[in-house]
């Protein structure tokens, strides 16, 4: 009969992605046209708070844009700063406790979306997708088979000295044995030739 052990290990207990569209706006003097835009210096960190998770970060956003109808142009840097928060389903038999550790990653990368001027003002959306996983001790059975598994004979493996050791004596035995066979073969045919009053130089030969 079968009986069961309880194994505790760390595994990933729950894991989710969440995606993100924000938008955001900036003063400027007369400008004229928005020429590009990108993200850079993304950083973030999750943290445990009570039965959820939360991610703080920020990130640094570049305009380039125009102004003076279009004469002279200028890029503009804005860091800007978040907090998420993820509401993940943990598995069975787990929960959140203060060595679980929650691993955050940028599935996708923030990028501005949309970039319009109105009124001396820039707005813009940016989009990110996020993926969290929480990493924890969790417990799981396992059967285990009561009855001793059974022992396999070792066999020593034979040295090169052993294996022609072995040949010598088996060459000499089967020697003297094909000897003796012979002899009797012959004395036995030699005596049914003489009862039979055959030649034996015919056996002989």
């Amino acid at each position: 009969m079968a009986a069961y052990k309880e194994i505790v290990t760390k595994a990933v207990i729950g894991k989710g992605k969440k995606y993100f569209k924000n938008s955001y706006s900036l003063d400027l003097s007369n400008p004229s046209n928005i020429l590009g835009c990108w993200v850079i210096n993304h950083k973030f960190k999750g943290y445990k708070s009570g039965d959820k998770i939360g991610v703080d970060g920020s990130f640094d956003v570049n305009i380039w844009y125009s102004y003076e109808n279009d004469s002279k142009t200028d890029v503009i840097n804005k860091r800007i700063e978040y907090n998420d928060v993820f509401n993940i389903k943990i598995r069975e038999n787990a929960e959140l406790t203060s060595d679980t550790d929650i691993i955050v990653r940028t599935l996708k990368q923030p990028t501005v979306t949309k970039a319009e001027t109105k009124n001396n003002i820039i707005n813009f959306d940016i989009e990110k997708e996020l993926g969290v996983e929480i990493v924890g001790e969790t417990k799981f059975k396992i059967s285990i088979e009561e009855d001793e598994e059974p022992w396999d004979e070792i066999i020593d493996e034979l040295d090169d000295t052993e294996i022609l050791k072995i040949d010598e004596e088996i060459n000499d035995k089967y020697l003297e044995e094909s000897a003796w066979f012979f002899f009797l073969l012959f004395s036995i045919l030699f005596n049914k030739c003489q009862q039979k009053k055959v030649d034996t130089h015919i056996l002989l030969w």
